[in-house]
């Protein structure tokens, strides 16, 4: 499993961040939690086929985790016409449908019969090439974590928490298990939050994502206090191999 970050800024793009994007390669196939930045730009720069995207995850609908979305529907629609992947999407998915498929309209290019599934507690998707779980947060009235487990590999994508931290937020029955990666953000609160949660855990590597500035020292804070566990930043084009 191969994780790329496209975009890894918090609520507004940086000079040298974009907002949230993160790719999930397995094999030949490919996978998105979240499109914050022009996604699809970014895969023709790479001269990764759009054909290989089999779904897109949607943590929670804020525009700095979606303004890349209805470029990516835009451009499957009429040029990219063999890609097929499947979007899911925080309710009220109809909502975001109708928003897509108006603004489809306006172009003159109706949406092609895509699938929009929406995103519930537990599991969600399982392709035999990865599987993902959803785990509920209180970021918004309906934002989610997810799970993905590839290839023997289990990955938190933690998504964005509620402003309390991940003390009242985090999903802790993900740490039943060992994790290999757990992706969180430091947009919200100091990255520092996280040790009273993971400094226990059966951890492998943790990466922090989605940072403001103010909290920017938290994250070699925790990185001090947690020196059996690799903690590093995102940047964008992070590539990440497990």
């Amino acid at each position: 499993m191969r994780i790329v970050f496209f975009g890894s800024s918090h609520g507004v793009p940086e000079p040298n961040r974009r907002c949230t994007s993160i790719l999930i390669e397995v094999g030949e196939n490919r996978y998105f939690i979240d499109m914050g930045t022009q996604s699809i730009e970014e895969l023709a720069t790479r001269r990764i086929p759009v054909d290989s995207v089999k779904a897109v995850f949607i943590t929670h609908m804020h525009g700095d985790h979606t303004n890349g979305l209805i470029s990516f529907v835009d451009l499957c629609t009429w040029y990219y016409k063999t890609a097929n992947p499947e979007f899911y999407l925080p309710e009220p998915v109809d909502c975001a449908v109708d928003a897509i498929n108006g603004w489809m309209k306006c172009n003159g290019k109706p949406m092609r019969d895509f699938k929009f599934s929406p995103v519930k507690e537990g599991p969600i998707f399982d392709d035999g090439i990865i599987r993902v779980t959803a785990y509920k947060t209180l970021h918004t009235a309906c934002s989610w974590a997810f799970l993905v487990e590839a290839e023997g590999k289990r990955v938190l994508f933690g998504g964005d928490m509620c402003g309390k931290g991940p003390k009242e937020d985090f999903p802790l029955s993900v740490l039943d298990a060992p994790l290999d990666l757990a992706i969180c953000e430091a947009a919200h609160f100091p990255a520092t939050a996280y040790l009273p949660i993971l400094g226990d855990a059966d951890l492998k590597r943790l990466c922090i994502t989605h940072y403001s500035d103010t909290f920017l020292a938290s994250v070699l804070e925790l990185k001090k206090a947690l020196p059996h566990i690799p903690v590093f930043r995102a940047e964008d084009g992070l590539e990440i191999n497990l």
